[in-house]
């Protein structure tokens, strides 16, 4: 456990228990004090249980791809002043064997004047209009969970940052600042194999990816800023922000693997189109470790893009298509000064598509990513089933197709697996 991590737990121990206090002072008949300030306690929650199975062999991983016990608590109360909210996991990992915690939310908001809002503390935070497909939310992503089958919820983790809002008829501005860098859950080999250019093949709990993360508080922060406006009911947005690569881009004369400086500009816009609901998003990454594309151990600036369309096709039945494409920025300079063949561009598709029935209580979903440039393709086949308010079932797979092992989805194609889960919330 790091340092950081000991700390936030600390914390939201104390959280939680000025969150209970306040709430079961709140409902005790007793002369007025400053807990029966607070509104009754808001309480719920989930047990559950998940288990996948690979459905080939792996030699680098446990045929298991996941098996655990979790369970959810999510508190919340507010007073004249502000919100609190706290939301943990507990759960028992099977897999590597381990017991764990985690603090998914412990924050305080609160409206210092009419045009401002201001939320301090661990909170999850998105925007851009991606699905699934992130260009200008550089926010932290659990990748391990979601390609291990987890709810898809899980693939936002958690920022430990104060976010301010700001409200006027001209525009209006979100700002986000994390005094120490949150980085992306990436894949290190614990959970899932990966292609590792260092040894020139897959590997997996063999070869666990290690890091040189920057941890140093109000020195290695990081800033995220979004303007945004409404406007004959499209929504425009400009972005920025100033931090880090979120997983690793690059690696140091040790073998570790870095996280090199970032910079991002990008805009976006969202609003109807015909019967349905378009986007478009952009995105300038700025690698300022290495802006000239000359150092092969650094990864370039690159160029994003995208677009995508979503439409009701029939009562209960929704589907949505995007294109994305990641362009190198000084890519002959890549290919003077790098060994490896990676393109210049790199092509995705994806296709959502949902339908409900049995009264919206069974959900059939699908969401496919295809590659026609690197030749890969990952597909999210998955089935839920509401059997009542607080119970539900539910089976899906994670699979990975590809012609070669070096490619982004192609790396993963041993990790295909099914997985199932019950879970009852209260």
């Amino acid at each position: 456990m790091t340092g950081r991590q000991w700390i936030a737990g600390k914390i939201s121990i104390v959280w939680l228990a000025v969150v209970l206090t306040a709430a079961v002072a709140a409902d005790q008949p007793k002369e007025p004090s400053i807990w029966s300030q607070f509104a009754p306690l808001e309480a719920h929650g989930f047990y559950e249980i998940r288990g996948g199975y690979r459905l080939q062999n792996d030699r680098y991983e446990k045929d298991m791809s996941v098996m655990e016990s979790r369970f959810q608590l999510d508190l919340y109360t507010y007073n004249d002043w502000a919100e609190f909210k706290y939301k943990g996991d507990v759960y028992g990992d099977l897999t590597l064997e381990k017991g764990r915690y985690q603090t998914r939310e412990t924050w305080i908001s609160f409206q210092p004047t009419e045009f401002m809002d201001v939320k301090l503390g661990r909170q999850i935070l998105t925007w851009g209009t991606g699905d699934m497909l992130f260009i200008n939310d550089l926010f932290p992503k659990d990748w391990q969970s979601y390609f291990l089958g987890r709810q898809v919820e899980y693939l936002k983790a958690p920022s430990d940052a104060v976010k301010i809002s700001i409200f006027s008829d001209l525009a209006n501005l979100d700002v986000v600042y994390t005094p120490q860098f949150d980085s992306d859950s990436h894949i290190k080999g614990e959970y899932i194999s990966y292609w590792n250019q260092s040894l020139g093949r897959t590997a997996g709990r063999d070869a666990i990816v290690h890091t040189d993360k920057p941890d140093r508080w109000f020195q290695d922060d990081e800033i995220a800023l979004r303007l945004y406006k409404n406007i004959n009911n499209y929504e425009y947005a400009l972005y920025g922000y100033r931090g880090f690569w979120k997983s690793p881009a690059g690696m140091n004369s040790r073998g570790q693997a870095l996280f090199p400086d970032l910079n991002v500009y990008g805009a976006s816009v969202r609003g109807q189109v015909g019967k349905g609901i378009g986007n478009a998003e952009i995105g300038y990454y700025q690698s300022c470790d290495d802006e000239s594309g000359r150092d092969p151990m650094i990864d370039n600036s690159e160029m994003r893009y995208l677009v995508g369309y979503t439409q009701e096709i029939a009562p209960d039945f929704t589907g949505g298509v995007q294109y994305y494409l990641e362009q190198m920025l000084g890519y002959d300079e890549y290919k003077k000064n790098s060994g490896s063949t990676r393109d210049e561009y790199r092509h995705v598709v994806t296709l959502r598509l949902t339908r409900l029935l049995m009264n919206q209580n069974l959900t059939l979903s699908f969401f496919g990513y295809y590659s026609p440039s690197d030749k890969d393709a990952y597909l999210r086949p998955h089935v839920h089933y509401k059997a009542s308010d607080h119970l539900g079932f539910e089976v899906g797979s994670n699979i990975f197709f590809g012609d070669y092992r070096n490619t982004f989805f192609g790396q993963f194609r041993d990790n295909t697996h099914l997985y199932t889960a019950v879970r009852y919330s209260f």
